[in-house]
């Protein structure tokens, strides 16, 4: 498995991406996950790329980013054009976006079709540059359950269509983590993963608290001391070199957080019972 941690994490840092590069090289990750407002920003540094990434040993697996799905096509189209090449200066031969701001059972048929329409267009522009559009499991979009992602992969009947598999949302929806990626699992070509205490601490992850500087933290967990079993959920994924995973580290004490996991995952990944932290730092 190869790791990466997400410059999401450093969103309300003062902390540049070599220092990040550097951090990342000497704690065991095999690459650095862009925030789309990151990548658009790192444009104005010319020597940032994926030949500079070079150097640390790193790549860039993926972009994340907010494509405007419900915008008017001309827009979208401008939106998604930028990201790929964005991505092809990155050498990521994958982006990341929601299937919408609706859940599925809020959504009309004819809404949903319209969605799918529009995610298939986007398709058509990202496979023209050899890049995957990657939609995420989460609440509030098309992807909210495991029914609906599977109805929205055949629906949009694209080579270049995939999920990008977030183990606590997917447990969130009250579903089997393990269950559903065994049914996904040939779509998916990214991992997020992250914890969170209990459920009830579920809305630290709303955006509207998550990305605001002085958001509420409390909730969210080392990713082998919340209510998800990840021993359990990384076995699956064990054995398998190719595959892309993300820390997604949303909370405070980054450094220490990302260290400490990354370590605990490579130990599951080698079969080895992670040691389980008693106090917090």
């Amino acid at each position: 498995m190869r790791v990466s941690l997400c410059t999401i994490t450093f969103r309300h840092h003062l902390i540049s991406l070599g220092e990040i590069a550097a951090w990342a090289q000497s704690n065991d990750f095999q690459g650095i996950e862009l925030w789309g407002a990151h990548a658009r920003n790192l444009a104005q540094q010319p020597d940032r790329n994926a030949e500079w990434l070079d150097n640390f040993g790193l790549s860039v697996p993926m972009i994340s980013d907010y494509l405007p799905v419900d915008a008017d096509p001309e827009t979208l189209r401008l939106k998604t054009v930028e990201l790929c090449r964005l991505a092809r200066r990155w050498r990521t031969r994958k982006i990341r976006t929601f299937a919408g701001n609706r859940g599925s059972l809020a959504t009309s048929a004819e809404d949903r079709r319209v969605m799918v329409n529009r995610l298939r267009d986007i398709c058509a522009i990202t496979a023209s540059y050899g890049i995957h559009l990657l939609v995420e499991t989460h609440p509030q979009t098309l992807a909210d359950t495991a029914g609906s992602t599977l109805q929205l992969i055949t629906e949009v009947d694209h080579p270049f269509f995939a999920i990008n598999y977030d183990s606590l949302h997917v447990w969130e929806s009250g579903a089997d983590p393990v269950a559903v990626h065994r049914e996904i699992k040939p779509h998916i070509r990214h991992y997020h993963l992250k914890n969170i205490r209990d459920r009830s601490d579920l809305s630290v992850f709303e955006p509207a608290n998550v990305y605001a500087a002085a958001g509420r933290r409390t909730g969210m967990t080392p990713l082998f001391e919340g209510a998800v079993d990840y021993t359990t959920f990384l076995a699956e994924l064990s054995g398998d070199p190719q595959i892309d995973a993300s820390l997604e580290w949303f909370g405070n004490d980054c450094l220490d957080i990302l260290r400490r996991d990354r370590r605990q995952v490579r130990q599951v990944i080698d079969r080895r019972e992670p040691v389980r932290r008693t106090v917090n730092f």
